[in-house]
């Protein structure tokens, strides 16, 4: 029988990520930006107008749900 050889002068390197990760990572980030843009624009649009009820911020808010998906759907098609 054969003896098991532990390799000790090499380091031990932590695995590197896949590179799909990165682009993953972006992606998200560009989502969450657009989705806070919208909603936070909406916020405050509707304190600007005084508005009893938050038009502005739900249709901005969905518009930039729509618009976060379209990104999405553009970044992972290329």
């Amino acid at each position: 029988m054969g003896t098991k050889r532990s390799d000790s002068s090499k380091p031990n390197k932590p695995p590197k990520p896949p590179k799909n990760v990165y682009a993953y990572s972006g992606i998200a980030a560009k989502m969450i930006a657009v989705i806070l843009a919208g909603v936070f624009g909406g916020i405050k649009l509707d304190e600007v107008l005084a508005s009893e009820f938050p038009l502005f911020t739900l249709l901005l808010s969905l518009l930039s749900v729509g618009l976060a998906m379209y990104i999405v759907i553009r970044d992972l098609i290329k």
